[in-house]
Formats: structure tokens, C-alpha cells, sequence
């Protein structure tokens, strides 16, 4: 399982619960966590996030209504083996990764050849093993 590495912005207009919702979604989307993964815990993701724990628990409850996750009693929050692709997940962290790679001080290119590494370890995660 990949580390779950999420940013909520508490100063941002945006719910926390909705932007941890998108951000979890999107990891999905792009494939950096895979059917079967286990999110953390509710109360230790809010703890670490420094949220209350209601809001982590409503953004699991809406990816769970999306079909991305599913609560399970043993083994907690896991992704489901055919998670939901959304196109709008997707752009919106390709704009939010953007936006933070240019805030950070890089440049285009720079951008450019992160985003190009990431699709090359993802592809060879995906490749079939022969």
C-alpha cells in the first residue's frame, strides 16, 4: 500500500472534508492507491491532519458513496477492487499540483518532467509481470 499523504488547508473555503474527499479520490483516480489499499484509520487520520474526527468520517462516508471505498469490520477502509474514475478528480489534481509545483518556485519544465517520472513509475507498476 502507498503512504496516504493528504493536505488540508484549514484556511481555504473549501470543507476539509471535501478536500480530503477529492484528494483520496484522486490518488485513486491516478492510480497511486490501488484496489484493495487500506486507509487509515478515521481517528488516526484525524489526528494527524489535526481535524476533528467527524470530518475524516464524512469524507470516508462520501467515498463510500461514490464506490471508491468500502468500510469493511476486520480490516477497516479499503478501495474497492473497481474503484470510480472521475475525469473532474483528476484535473483538479493535476491543477492543485500545478499550482503548488509553480508556488514552490519550479519551473515549467521542471513541472513537465515530475509529471513525466510519475507516469513512468506508474506505468511500471501497472506493467504485467512475465
Amino acid at each position: 500500500m502507498s503512504e496516504l499523504r493528504v493536505v488540508v488547508d484549514t484556511t481555504s473555503p473549501v470543507p476539509a472534508y471535501e478536500q480530503l474527499r477529492r484528494q483520496v479520490a484522486t490518488l485513486v483516480s491516478t492510480g497511486v492507491l490501488l484496489a484493495g489499499d487500506r486507509l487509515p484509520a478515521a481517528r488516526a487520520l484525524a489526528a494527524d491532519l489535526g481535524l476533528a474526527l467527524g470530518t475524516v468520517q464524512r469524507a470516508y462516508r462520501e467515498l463510500e458513496a461514490a464506490g471508491v471505498v468500502e468500510s469493511r469490520r476486520r480490516t477497516g477502509t479499503v478501495i474497492t477492487a473497481n474503484p470510480v474514475v472521475v475525469d473532474e478528480e483528476v484535473r483538479w489534481a493535476a491543477e492543485g499540483y500545478v499550482e503548488r509545483a509553480l508556488q514552490a518556485g519550479l519551473a515549467q519544465e521542471e513541472v513537465l518532467d515530475l509529471v513525466r517520472d510519475a507516469l513512468l513509475r506508474a506505468s511500471s507498476r501497472r506493467a504485467p509481470v512475465r
